[in-house]
């Protein structure tokens, strides 16, 4: 994988997914990034295979925007579409602060539901 430039700067492979990761991260009802089911979970996590990064890609779009999908599970109880919302919604606003990048899309997947918080 290259360096992403974005507005005449490089950023080394998983710059942008860590800032990613650490803002869905942060949203209210999202239970994991990655979209692992709970089983998976406990063995990649024990065998520690799982980056912070898995379940996020970036890419170029169009006019130095970038293009970010995110792979999530939730927590039984919220409500999706406001997950989603939300999700999208701190993506735009880390990367805009911390990189300075315009975000075309973010397209949320959501994997799974956990039922214990």
């Amino acid at each position: 994988m290259s360096d992403l430039n974005v507005d005449g700067m490089a950023l080394a492979p998983g710059v942008v997914e860590t800032i990613v990761s650490i803002a869905v991260a942060e949203v209210d009802g999202v239970a994991s990034v990655g979209g692992a089911s709970a089983a998976n979970r406990g063995i990649r996590a024990a065998l520690g295979s799982k980056p912070a990064t898995a379940g996020i890609q970036v890419a170029p779009g169009e006019d130095d925007a970038l293009q970010i999908s995110v792979r999530i599970d939730v927590y039984y109880g919220h409500v999706l579409p406001d997950v989603a919302a939300a999700v999208r919604q701190s993506v735009v606003d880390a990367v805009a602060s911390q990189v300075g990048a315009t975000v075309e899309s973010v397209d949320v997947y959501i994997d799974g539901i956990q039922f214990n918080k």
